[in-house]
């Protein structure tokens, strides 16, 4: 039985995200409080940015409805795709006013598995090996740069394309050089532009240079409601001029099973904004989702925060991206 606040509709599925392609009938069901979903599960891995906060706040009824888990005694941990090391990605929320203690699994990050793949396959050998970095010039809203570079490796800063050996996306604000040298890479992460980065990213691809990204998403949105542009876009543009790329982050599912080995749980779901990132990787890892409309999906289903999407644009949209969640609520609220 189905009440006004939990209503269960059937979407087709089409998810080949992972490669792997399927078709199948999906029932969503829709909530108006997390607190309906809670005690379904034993804990929950979290995804951060459109969830928890704005990258400069907690968004409205995150903190209390964390209380409340935490009371509950759910398991939780945070999945991200920040560019961020584990340890930063808790400290961040922590002066964002989170409890850590909250997040008892600690956290999963795209910046922490991917700084250990470059120590690892490129970080170290006696010779150091030089990349082409490009990060962020650093704000209260962007990962810190060097937390992430200490975790590579002997690893050295590229200042050309003729000396680098491969090319790391933590950012998209400069191409860093040093601390007191930097190329910016024109208004990419406004607006998207790549009249600046193109041109380097085109001849990196020439030189055959390994690309890793450590952050796959495209885009956020900001605090004010704009979107900055991402790694992930950077990467993608690499691709397409026909160069390899090791992505680290959702929607892979190894990333998922790093969090239920952490939990060590079964009854788990994943919460997330993100269709393409969180719902696919859920689905993907084979784990049940809750999908958040008011992320970075909200212009999209032609709604506003803390409210509902009619069933209508739900389902377009579902069927746009190819991946329907188990559940849907329009905010991380209790």
């Amino acid at each position: 039985k189905n009440t006004p606040e939990s209503k269960v509709y059937l979407s087709a599925s089409h998810n080949d995200t992972m490669r792997s392609r399927f078709f199948s009938s999906v029932a969503f069901a829709l909530h108006s409080s997390f607190l309906e979903i809670a005690n379904r599960y034993d804990g929950f891995i979290l995804d951060q940015y459109g969830v928890l906060h704005n990258g400069v706040s907690p968004l409205p009824g995150a903190i209390d409805t964390l209380e409340k888990l935490h009371a509950l005694n759910k398991k939780l941990i945070i999945l991200s795709n920040t560019s961020s090391p584990a340890k930063s990605a808790i400290a961040k929320l922590a002066k964002l006013g989170f409890d850590p203690k909250w997040f008892q699994g600690g956290a999963v990050t795209s910046g922490e598995e991917s700084s250990r793949y470059i120590e690892r396959t490129y970080g170290s050998s006696e010779k150091p090996l030089k990349a082409i970095w490009f990060t962020y010039a650093g704000s209260i809203s962007t990962p810190p740069p060097l937390d992430f570079i200490e975790k590579c490796g002997n690893i050295e800063m590229a200042t050309s394309i003729e000396e680098a050996d491969l090319v790391i996306a933590h950012g998209g604000e400069i191409w860093y050089h040093g601390p007191e040298q930097n190329q910016p890479l024109g208004s990419f992460m406004r607006d998207g532009s790549v009249d600046v980065v193109g041109p380097i990213l085109a001849a990196c691809c020439k030189r055959k240079l390994p690309f890793v990204c450590a952050n796959p998403d495209f885009v956020v949105r900001q605090s004010g409601g704009s979107f900055s542009y991402m790694p992930g876009t950077l990467a993608q543009l690499y691709e397409h001029l026909g160069g390899e790329v090791k992505y680290f982050g959702k929607p892979h599912p190894e990333h998922f099973r790093a969090c239920l080995d952490k939990l060590n749980l079964n009854n788990v779901a994943h919460v997330g904004d993100s269709l393409h990132h969180d719902i696919a990787g859920a689905n993907a890892a084979g784990i049940d989702s809750v999908f958040v409309t008011s992320g970075i999906h909200c212009d999209e289903l032609k709604s506003r925060f803390g409210a509902m999407p009619s069933d209508t644009e739900l389902k377009a949209l579902f069927q746009k991206e190819a991946s329907t969640p188990t559940h849907v609520i329009s905010t991380f609220s209790s």
